[in-house]
């Protein structure tokens, strides 16, 4: 017999079920007053692709009038799914349904019951794609004296438009009732666009400063490598300024989007057309060809056509005016890709003979940007933090402490255990720890696996199993006395050397990801520096225990014998004095260096 997860497991399918067939079926009475479909997620904030028409624009009581919702001219081939049609009190346009209606369409349209009226609202039988549907609206014989028709159209299940606002038709001889199709005013800005040719190439000069970049391979220069793809965006005090640049047959693009996929996206396209290159804004809705804007966004346009290399720059407003809703605002946060391929006939393909939108449309992914603030992520700044501080502090200094100090406090306890090895032991956990929350926040921030951040992953992912390792085998390590004790010592040595080499190839990689680029090249030098001081105080101490430890304590055992003197004992407190003092020093410029290099990711 099943268990009682198992059966709640299958009452919770059944009733999901349940509930998109119901929608699917268009049975959504419950959805009559405010036509919002029980989908669980927002309406769509764009323009709707979707328009209501009627035959005639007056009526008297017991007219009939065909209303048609059909998709918008210029949208394109924007089918829909699900559809809910009802005709409103123009004055009252929240109040109950007005009328009823016959149909015309029955295979794809059924009447609903909406209020107290059978048959006063229309929708969808299936989830069939549609783009026009015609219903028979009756007038009542008790009538306002405007009725608007409105509609809540379903392109897919988290993409909807609610009550888009119909014609308003009036009542024969009523008076003071809006205009039937009220034409609404609206306010244009005018975008002066000069075209002209670059007089220089791009350059990567200003990435992780005064521009944000997305490159391909990851730091290379447009100005010098004619295979690099190349986006960048420097935010101004109103406008963008955008440079695109790549090697490309036809077309090179670049689109902001949302999510990680292509669909529904605000895009820009810089398209060959014979010796000159056309610049243009475009939208793209669901998987379909990018259609180009009718209203004109961009100014200062310019380009570039040079040995089979696209090069195009414009600026374009961080704000729009509101009926442009189709652009995204330039201070939001968004994914970005850019694409490249051939035009042909008009239609735009990549290389592989592909639509331009198709489901593996991504040639260079970015993560989200704020395109007017070009600011890292906080979560990877986060993530750079927790690994320097790791990486270049604790497990260094807990390597030190381990290697140089511990015949320095050989009776010194700490809650039971001797000084040295419980410093050493919280230095390493806590590295551990760093490196664990560090890890797992790219992860977080990407949701998945990067496939454009080169070997930095892959080197971070044997870092973190490396760290792992040691700490387990320091638990199952052998008595001091054992004779299989110098198995544990050099195991230990090794496994920590090679994490401590790897992280330190991660983070030099890790600086130049485009989600975290650090300014260059001065702040690879600071880091180099760090890493350099380290390995410089590792070599005085070991040259200093080695050296002048072992030869004055042959020194004080000759004199000793020869003199009686205790000398060794003072010998001993320089000694360990000495390896205090460097130790501060040590800690000092680490955290110098460190502080630079952090205070360097906060202001990216």
């Amino acid at each position: 017999m099943p268990g009682p997860h198992l059966l709640l497991v299958v009452v919770v399918a059944v009733c999901l079920i349940e509930t998109a067939s119901g929608f699917a079926n268009g049975k959504v009475s419950q959805a009559c007053g405010d036509m919002i479909p029980q989908h669980g997620h927002d309406s769509s904030s764009k323009p709707a692709p979707y328009n209501i028409t009627v035959d005639n624009p007056t009526f008297s009581p017991g007219d009939h009038i065909t209303v048609t919702l059909l998709v918008v001219p210029t949208s394109g081939s924007i089918s829909f799914k699900g559809f809910l049609i009802e005709a409103r009190d123009a004055e009252n346009p929240d109040g109950p349904a007005v009328g009823s209606f016959s149909l015309l369409n029955p295979s794809e349209s059924q009447l609903l019951h909406c209020g107290h009226t059978q048959g006063s609202a229309v929708s969808h039988t299936s989830k069939s794609k549609k783009t026009e549907i015609q219903a028979v609206w009756e007038a009542p014989k008790k009538n306002p004296a405007g009725v608007q028709f409105m509609a809540t159209v379903v392109q897919k299940y988290k993409v909807y438009w609610v009550q888009i606002p119909g014609p308003v038709v009036s009542l024969n001889g009523a008076t003071g009732v809006p205009p039937p199709n009220p034409t609404p005013t609206t306010t244009t800005t005018a975008v002066t666009t000069t075209l002209s040719a670059l007089t220089r190439p791009f350059s990567s000069e200003g990435c992780g400063r005064s521009k944000s970049c997305l490159r391909d391979p990851v730091g290379c220069d447009p100005g010098r490598d004619p295979l690099c793809f190349f986006l960048s965006f420097t935010p101004e005090e109103r406008t963008v300024l955008f440079e695109l640049s790549g090697p490309a047959d036809g077309y090179l693009s670049f689109a902001l989007s949302l999510d990680k996929w292509m669909g529904n996206d605000d895009v820009y396209l810089c398209v060959r057309d014979g010796d000159s290159v056309d610049i243009n804004a475009a939208y793209v809705s669901g998987r379909t060809h990018p259609e180009l804007a009718s209203e004109n966004v961009l100014s200062d346009t310019a380009w570039q056509l040079a040995d089979g290399v696209i090069q195009c720059r414009f600026r374009r407003d961080i704000l729009l005016p509101r009926q442009i809703e189709s652009r995204f605002s330039l201070d939001q946060s968004y994914f970005l890709f850019i694409a490249h391929g051939r035009a042909e006939d008009g239609v735009i393909y990549r290389h592989d003979r592909q639509p331009l939108i198709s489901t593996h449309q991504t040639v260079i992914t970015g993560p989200p940007k704020n395109l007017a603030g070009s600011r890292s992520p906080l979560l990877i700044k986060f993530h750079g933090v927790f690994m320097l501080v790791a990486w270049m502090t604790t497990v260094t200094t807990g390597v030190i402490i381990a290697r140089y100090f511990k015949h320095d406090w050989p009776e010194t306890r700490l809650f039971g255990r001797r000084l040295w090895f419980q410093v050493h032991r919280a230095l390493m956990t806590l590295t551990v720890l760093l490196t664990c929350v560090g890890f797992s926040l790219p992860f977080i921030y990407r949701g998945g696996w990067s496939r454009h951040a080169g070997s930095h992953p892959y080197l971070g992912c044997t870092v973190m199993a490396l760290s792992f390792i040691q700490p387990i085998m320091a638990l199952l390590r052998p008595a001091a006395d054992s004779s299989r004790r110098y198995i544990f010592n050099w195991m230990h040595l090794g496994t920590g050397t090679i994490a401590r080499v790897l992280a330190v190839v991660a983070i030099f990689l890790g600086i130049q990801q485009q989600a975290l680029l650090l300014p260059g090249p001065w702040s690879t030098g600071v880091l180099a520096g760090c890493v350099v001081w380290g390995v410089l105080v590792d070599l005085l101490l070991e040259f200093h225990s080695k050296v002048v430890i072992v030869t004055g304590r042959t020194l004080a055992e000759d004199e000793e014998k020869i003199l009686c003197t205790h000398s060794d004992s003072e010998r001993q407190r320089k000694v360990s004095r000495f390896k205090k003092i460097v130790l501060a020093v040590f800690l000092m410029g680490n955290v110098g260096f460190l502080s630079v290099l952090l205070n360097t990711i906060r202001n990216v």
